[in-house]
């Protein structure tokens, strides 16, 4: 009997062992599956175009990333572009909506900028230790039926009215295909503070050797509406004018 049970006990603790997933192991299946670490750290930039989808509205949309943090994204509303987080590696800017004219972002909104998100291209899980962030294995959960790791990615703190606030995000990753189907957040400001922002990718196909999500659902959870972008055609390595970033001149 006593040899049985210390059998199955070490059954157990082999199986535990077996599917025991570090962060990094997870990671790195995902960026393996997704087309191999080195095209993943080869890539210049990437240019988007895209449909966005709000209620009944369905509007064109451009987006341009660039591996400096140079970054770009435009809406055609009414035969107008509306221009949002907008960065020539200086000054962070996009449309007022109301004006419909360009508008330079505060400076806390810049500065945040240029510590975490202009380093995230084209992932921010990409060599993530040398940006000075930190991931956490948390355990296994279900999203919409599937079985997911969930991984805690701690940034760079950030700055919400003047107080330096914890960066945190959770990413949930399929645990057959080691890809992201849902990232959570805090909103720390704005008429949604408090909530929890869901970004949900899906539909991954194959662009110049890399796997992006062609369809990202973006929300709150628990709240109704939310937007969904669909992507009509993937540039890699674009070549783009500096002056896709420049914040415009004024007009005397």
């Amino acid at each position: 009997m006593k040899r049985k049970f210390l059998l199955s006990v070490i059954a157990m603790s082999f199986a535990v062992f077996v599917n025991a997933q570090t962060p990094d192991e997870i990671i790195a299946k995902y960026f393996e599956n997704t087309g191999g670490l080195a095209k993943w750290e080869a890539l210049q930039g990437v240019k988007f175009t895209a449909k966005l989808k709000f209620q009944t509205m369905e509007l064109p949309m451009s987006i341009i990333q660039l591996k400096d943090g140079r970054t770009t994204s435009s809406i055609q509303v009414q035969g107008m572009d509306l221009r949002d987080n907008v960065y020539d590696g200086n000054t962070l800017w996009g449309s007022n909506q109301q004006t419909m004219k360009a508008e330079k972002k505060d400076a806390e909104s810049t500065e945040n900028y240029k510590i975490n998100e202009s380093k995230d291209f084209p992932d921010p899980f990409l060599g993530y230790q040398k940006k000075g962030y930190k991931v956490e294995f948390v355990g296994k959960e279900t999203v919409d039926g599937t079985e997911a790791f969930k991984i805690k990615l701690t940034k760079k703190p950030t700055k919400v009215d003047g107080k330096e606030t914890e960066n945190v995000s959770f990413y949930y990753f399929d645990t057959e295909n080691y890809v992201p189907i849902l990232q959570e957040s805090e909103i720390k400001s704005g008429p949604a503070k408090g909530m929890v922002s869901q970004i949900k990718p899906s539909d991954y196909q194959d662009a110049g050797g890399l796997l992006f999500p062609f369809t990202t659902t973006v929300g709150a959870k628990g709240q109704p509406g939310g937007q969904t972008i669909v992507i009509t055609a993937i540039e890699i390595n674009p070549k783009v004018e500096a002056s896709a970033f420049a914040f415009p001149a004024e007009k005397k």
